[in-house]
């Protein structure tokens, strides 16, 4: 037996996860008239976390983080976000009185705007199997 092609028990290799996600998301995080503490950085994380989830193929996020002083007191925080992946980009900004709420906020957008493209795409894909379905049908009868 070749040694080189023996593993050991210890050595697992998962290669799915390493030929599907060789790719990982680059992120640009700027604020303006915010401190960027510890916390708002790992609760942006987080939530990209959970669409890089939604779609693997996502690139580049670039969040911007800005407070408005002379904006009314429910608008003072506003939290935009543009996903750069295959197809067109998403991008959705809210602006809301606290800074985590925003930031949950234009996540909730963002997340509609995955599933509604991958619900496009299934309807896309189960409308031409069945196209095809029906005529080859039609063939043999």
């Amino acid at each position: 037996m070749n040694p080189a092609l023996h593993h050991s028990p210890e050595l697992k290799l998962d290669f799915f996860s390493f030929w599907w996600q060789p790719f990982f998301m680059k992120l640009i995080l700027s604020t303006h008239n915010v401190t960027l503490t510890k916390a708002i950085e790992d609760h942006v994380l987080a939530r990209l976390d959970k669409l890089e989830h939604l779609d693997r193929w996502t690139v580049n996020a670039r969040v911007t983080l800005e407070h408005d002083k002379t904006k009314v007191p429910e608008r003072q925080f506003s939290c935009s976000m543009r996903i750069t992946m295959r197809g067109p980009d998403l991008f959705a900004e809210d602006r809301e009185s606290d800074l985590y709420a925003a930031i949950d906020q234009v996540t909730k957008k963002i997340e509609q705007q995955i599933r509604k493209r991958h619900s496009k795409r299934k309807a896309t894909k189960h409308k031409l199997g069945a196209r095809s379905k029906r005529t080859r049908q039609e063939a043999a009868a």
